[in-house]
């Protein structure tokens, strides 16, 4: 035989020489929750390895996984039940102890990347991304609430807005106020196609977010449709958007190729809690290997088009590939 892709294998230096795909630390960004506590650090059940930082472990937390080669860090809020009401306002309050988290990790930690989470539900007492009304999630009446928090997270130091809300338009007026609040160079990272999944159990019980009322199919997307995720990354686009995001991961490689060859812009992934707390059950109970499997996932991911990946295993990660 002339062709044998084999010789292609035969040992480790030469499988690194002809790999396709590569991911390093420097393209995750690691997913942390924030308390009002200063000193909190509560684990989440569902979430096994995570847990909800107050100000002092969350400082810690950074500072190792910048010793890893983690640059960048996505956060979300675990708000208080008696600080939410139905306009989210608490959101762009002076004493938003989100915002000052944002300020102090800023302020020791200037180098790093931080993104944020823009929707309603963390605030809501409703519990859902956009604005209720008689029952109904009013779109238009959303889009102010969202670019007045993320004028707020902006002003705090936030270097990526992550609207994670899927109302219409909400891309563009974001951009529209934070360009006219004088944050031109600050990101927009869209939840362009973010499904309505199975797979965000264990984030909710981080956050304590669930809808108190039906379910959020009216404006996240449904599982069965790729070709709609064009139509929302077009749009996205259009309005301004820096980076695109498939959320889940995992089961969406379909359409993160689509993305990524429909669109000029960076794609990004979010390999979510469902998708994270699957593997680790499934390596405690001894069905598999925990760091095979996650690496594999993540290169997955990568290969599928992501360029970044927003992930729980991040830190896990850099630690077995720095």
């Amino acid at each position: 035989m002339i062709n044998r892709p084999r010789r292609n294998r035969k040992s480790e230096v030469i499988r690194g020489l002809v790999r396709e795909t590569r991911l390093t630390p420097g393209q995750l960004l690691y997913p942390l929750f924030v308390t009002a506590d200063e000193s909190a650090h509560n684990p989440i059940t569902s979430l096994p390895g995570q847990a909800q930082l107050g100000e002092e472990e969350l400082l810690k937390e950074i500072e190792e996984s910048i010793k890893l080669g983690i640059r960048s860090f996505v956060l979300f809020p675990v708000v208080n039940e008696s600080l939410k009401d139905e306009t989210a306002s608490y959101s762009w309050s002076d004493d938003n102890f989100y915002l000052h988290r944002i300020r102090k990790v800023k302020e020791l930690f200037p180098e790093v990347v931080l993104m944020s989470d823009v929707a309603m539900d963390p605030y809501s007492s409703d519990g859902h991304d956009g604005l209720v009304k008689n029952g109904q999630i009013i779109n238009d009446k959303t889009l102010p609430i969202l670019a007045k928090m993320s004028v707020a997270q902006a002003q705090a130091g936030i270097d990526i807005i992550g609207p994670s809300d899927m109302m219409d338009g909400r891309v563009g007026s974001i951009r529209s106020a934070l360009d006219h609040s004088g944050y031109s160079e600050v990101s927009i990272m869209s939840y362009t196609a973010k499904y309505a999944s199975a797979y965000y159990g264990p984030f909710r019980d981080a956050l304590d977010s669930k809808p108190k009322f039906g379910d959020k199919k009216t404006y996240q997307m449904d599982p069965a449709n790729a070709d709609e995720a064009l139509r929302e990354a077009m749009l996205d686009e259009d309005e301004g958007a820096d980076i695109l995001m498939v959320k889940p991961a995992l089961c969406y490689l379909d359409v993160i190729a689509k993305l990524k060859e429909f669109s000029s812009l960076p794609i990004s992934a979010y390999n979510v809690s469902g998708e994270y707390a699957m593997i680790k059950a499934a390596a405690q109970n001894g069905c598999l290997d925990e760091a095979r499997a996650a690496d594999e996932m993540l290169l997955s991911i990568a290969r599928a088009g992501a360029d970044m990946i927003l992930t729980y295993f991040a830190k896990d990660f850099a630690r077995r590939n720095t």
